[in-house]
């Protein structure tokens, strides 16, 4: 793999920053290209399809037309929800042949829905397959790692491919390269509250708290995640779980190409790791 195409998404530009910057980083680490979809749009995330079925289709339908045009056989969706948004489109496409049409008349643009999305999970484990691995110079040595997947990188119908719905593994193999231990635990693909951090700020710090009160009892001393919204939640929201007297102390809260950027002896800065409101520069000093 040379070169992949780049879908960023709105996240990745603000409040999942950090995602964008270790996923960078690893690319150029592995020589991996990575070709950005020109003039790209909102995918519509959790609120296109609350507006209406053909906007929220036509958003992701745009990026992927963009994409084939741009000649991109295959995107990058780093964000799960973007991943989930432009992924379910290309599903929804593939069954509804009427709707392709419709979508190409709504855009303007023609589309065949041939571009592949590949998202965090897939691509990030076919660096380690392609050689990454073997550039880890500061492995985090038995660093006790729980796996959070979440809703929208453990489930969706024809979307998330390849795993168990129920008990997905997808982060495993990663996780030990880096050099840590996976602990078990029973939060991995329990909802953080989403897109509600908004709307219903005090239920997600319910779900949220109960997501880091079982990682701190399976004897986790950092959760590693995928998603820009859980990512937020799970990291912003632990002053406002101690407020709500829901949970004491802190854990911090890692994308996964962050712990690899860590191994591979990238810079913690160059990550994003100080951008955390969580303190999490205090991992890197595990790392050999």
């Amino acid at each position: 793999m040379k070169s992949i195409g780049y879908y960023p998404g709105c996240a990745l530009a603000c409040s999942g920053i950090e995602l964008d910057l270790s996923i960078r980083e690893l690319s150029r680490l592995a020589e991996v290209e990575l070709c950005e979809v020109a003039d790209w749009n909102c995918c519509g995330a959790s609120s296109a399809h609350s507006t209406g079925h053909d906007l929220a289709v036509a958003l992701p339908y745009r990026v992927l037309a963009l994409a084939e045009a741009q000649g991109l056989t295959e995107v990058l969706a780093p964000c799960a929800s973007c991943f989930s948004r432009l992924k379910g489109t290309l599903v929804r496409l593939r069954r509804n042949p009427e709707m392709l049409e419709k979508m190409a008349g709504l855009t303007g643009r023609p589309c065949r829905n041939s571009v592949a999305v590949v998202n965090v999970l897939e691509y990030l484990n076919r660096l380690l397959k392609d050689g990454l691995a073997g550039k880890f110079t500061a492995p985090l040595k038995g660093v006790k790692v729980a796996a959070y997947y979440g809703c929208l990188l453990s489930r969706g119908e024809d979307i998330v491919e390849g795993d168990d719905a129920e008990n997905p593994t997808g982060m495993e193999a990663a996780i030990r390269a880096a050099g840590c231990e996976v602990v078990p635990w029973n939060f991995a693909t329990e909802c953080c509250g989403g897109a509600f951090s908004l709307a219903k700020p005090e239920a997600v710090v319910e779900l949220s708290a109960a997501i880091l009160g079982d990682a701190e009892q399976a004897g986790a001393q950092m959760i590693v995640t995928g998603c820009p919204m859980c990512h937020s939640n799970l990291d912003m929201r632990q002053r406002a779980m101690s407020a709500a007297g829901r949970r004491t102390g802190s854990m911090p809260i890692l994308y996964l190409s962050e712990l690899l950027g860590l191994a591979a002896g990238i810079a913690p800065k160059a990550i994003g790791l100080d951008r955390h409101f969580t303190d999490a520069m205090s991992v890197a000093g595990r790392s050999a």
